[in-house]
């Protein structure tokens, strides 16, 4: 899922790009910060206009009177100015630093990689570090003059908070062998809603929420229907909800069968949205889309449930990238594009 990150990342003006081997994810991940900043160094850094403080000779900004009159009385010929500093030491400039010293100082990676990103961050000079575990991520705001950073953000939110951990020694951290499994769960909704909505431009492709098709209107302590991925061409609609478990089926008496929550989930979202649509001529299909695992029996069904189709299907991640495009591709075509 990661490679997709850095697959886009490597594409520019050349057609073809070669394959590169990664031992682990410590130097994939340098991969993707050191090719996506490069990419925003030639685009120049992001800067924002940052208040400052300061005790000045001369007049800058605007004068803060009473500390002005502190320093006249403290015999300090000095105004206290107050102005805004167009500067490149911001909170995300502080985020990609930090965690490029994080990656540059970790024997995982690779010293190609550390050289790459030790080179990049002579451009950040003027950046301060920043305490990665301390980030409230959900305050950091994107728009048009830094939208280029989200991605690279979101790399940096998933290594400091699903592999970075504090270490003994004062100020240094450690890196994790792995994502924590709640990451990984993200990281794969998040994959198959980048996918669908960078491949497939003609069908609209959001993470968009279901109305409850209530009699009374009463909404009153009912939960939110939040779905992973909902792709729609008019009157078409499939909604997925990604699943990435440990065991794709759960067992009772040793028969296999889909967890009965994700079912009745997938069932409630679909027959939902259906609703919607009134007496208009449509089709809405629901998918439970699990990562495959090692196990023997992974489901692979379609249901016709109460005039809507229900399928169970897995997405096998443990192979080439152009395979795993290639089933991502199949489920729109069989969905969207093939005659039924």
């Amino acid at each position: 899922m990661l490679s997709y990150a850095f697959h886009f990342l490597n594409q520019g003006e050349d057609e073809f790009i070669e394959k590169e081997e990664f031992e682990n994810i410590h130097n994939l991940f340098a991969a993707i910060l050191s090719r996506g900043i490069g990419r925003q160094l030639k685009h120049g850094i992001y800067r924002e206009y940052i208040s400052r403080h300061e005790n000045l000779p001369v007049m800058r900004g605007k004068i803060n009177i009473q500390n002005t009159v502190n320093n006249r009385i403290q015999n300090k010929q000095l105004l206290s100015c107050e102005y805004d500093e167009l500067s490149e030491n911001n909170i995300l400039n502080q985020i990609l630093k930090s965690t490029a010293v994080n990656l540059i100082r970790s024997n995982d990676v690779k010293s190609g990689y550390r050289e790459q990103l030790s080179k990049q961050m002579l451009y950040f000079s003027e950046v301060d570090e920043t305490d990665l575990l301390s980030v409230k991520w959900g305050d950091l705001r994107f728009h048009r003059n830094n939208q280029s950073y989200r991605m690279l953000i979101s790399v940096c939110q998933l290594i400091s908070e699903g592999m970075l951990q504090k270490s003994d020694k004062k100020g240094e951290y450690r890196f994790s062998e792995f994502i924590d499994d709640q990451r990984m769960c993200r990281l794969y909704e998040k994959f198959l809603l980048e996918y669908f909505t960078r491949h497939f431009p003609e069908l609209s492709v959001n993470a968009s929420q279901i109305p409850w098709a209530l009699d009374d209107g009463a909404v009153t302590m009912l939960p939110v229907m939040q779905t992973d991925i909902t792709i729609e061409k008019d009157s078409k609609v499939l909604i997925i909800d990604a699943k990435y478990y440990s065991h794709t089926t759960q067992v009772q008496f040793d028969k296999h069968t889909v967890h009965s929550a994700n079912m009745y989930q997938i069932f409630t979202y679909v027959k939902n949205r259906d609703y919607q649509f009134g007496d208009e001529e449509r089709s809405v299909a629901g998918m439970l889309l699990y990562a495959k695992t090692d196990e023997e029996i992974q489901p692979d069904e379609d249901y016709q449930m109460s005039g809507n189709k229900i399928s169970v299907k897995t997405l096998d991640l443990n192979t080439d990238f152009s395979e795993i495009s290639s089933q991502l591709n199949t489920i729109v075509y069989n969905e969207f594009m093939k005659e039924k």
